[in-house]
């Protein structure tokens, strides 16, 4: 197995991962537990909760203290910069007050006043900064909305996200099949990430619907590639519930992942380092994932077709 290649999950705290009882030994029953042991497991963690909200310094500074010196962690943006919606509970107390009660139940970025979206900025490049200083942070990963297409406005809103976090590696990861839709508009989305230094995302998932993308095995930026793994479970992608969980269950098989080796590795021969996250997080499926693909990238138990 290349040196370069990190395995790991998307999140280390999902609800049905604690509570399938397989993954943490008996007794790991903290945040500060659960952490240091999962970085005894792998190398990299993408933190999914700073989509959901936006994080703090504080967090940031106990990821750093509880995880070792080569410890990866790969961040999720906040949900407000990449085309999504947020309630106002989303944010700090103090902006939702400066937003008034008339504020609306769904907030959209281009509604918010200039000062507040200058703020969340400054706020979550703050939150960052432990993580960057002590040599942890990964990728900054921007999950664009599906309702981000290939278009003038799309292009406009990834070269925003670029320039307000100019200095960050940042990981792209559209959710609209007009990025790729056909050769050309392949060719230009992968020159769009490679003028801006993005590092594309490959991507696995359910094919056949609007807003998903093919794994386009590519490299936009030499310092790293990523790629991230969603599953294949069709029935459920667009299925809307409390949790994700239950859009991303799908069990990998072997050979499904044998096939992907081939492909990971020659992306670790075109980046200096290469990240495989797997986002199927319905319990510990996530983390059997990883240990499989990373038993097979050891081995060379890779095969076309």
């Amino acid at each position: 197995m290349a040196e370069n290649i990190l395995t790991g999950s998307a999140s280390w705290t999902d609800k049905s991962l604690i509570a399938c009882g397989r993954f943490y030994p008996p007794g790991c029953n903290t945040a500060e537990a659960r952490l240091k042991f999962y970085a005894t497991q792998f190398p990299l963690v993408e933190v999914d909760s700073s989509f959901y909200g936006m994080p703090t310094p504080g967090n940031s500074q106990l990821w750093v203290a509880r995880t070792p010196d080569d410890f990866t962690f790969n961040v999720k943006a906040f949900r407000l910069f990449t085309g999504h919606t947020a309630a106002p509970s989303a944010l700090h107390r103090d902006l939702q007050d400066a937003l008034g009660p008339q504020a609306p139940a769904s907030l959209r970025y281009p509604d918010l006043p200039a000062e507040i979206r200058d703020e969340l900025w400054r706020r979550f490049i703050e939150a960052l900064a432990p993580l960057r200083s002590a040599g942890k942070l990964g990728a900054v990963h921007f999950q664009f909305s599906p309702s981000v297409t290939q278009s003038a406005a799309g292009h406009g809103l990834i070269e925003h996200c670029a320039e307000r976090m100019a200095g960050h590696l940042l990981s792209v990861e559209f959710r609209h099949r007009s990025w790729f839709s056909d050769e050309d508009k392949t060719d230009a989305t992968l020159a769009l990430l490679r003028r801006l230094q993005l590092v594309h995302t490959v991507v696995d998932a359910p094919q056949g619907f609007a807003n998903t993308v093919p794994g386009v095995w590519d490299v936009t930026n030499p310092n790293l590639a990523l790629v991230r793994l969603h599953g294949r479970n069709a029935a459920k992608w667009n299925h809307r519930g409390p949790a994700s969980s239950g859009r991303f269950d799908y069990w990998y098989s072997a050979d499904e992942l044998a096939a992907m080796v081939p492909e990971i590795e020659h992306l670790a021969t075109q980046a200096r380092q290469v990240h495989v996250v797997f986002n199927t997080n319905n319990e510990n499926q996530g983390q059997l994932h990883a240990r499989m693909l990373r038993e097979l990238l050891r081995h060379g138990r890779g095969h076309t077709g």
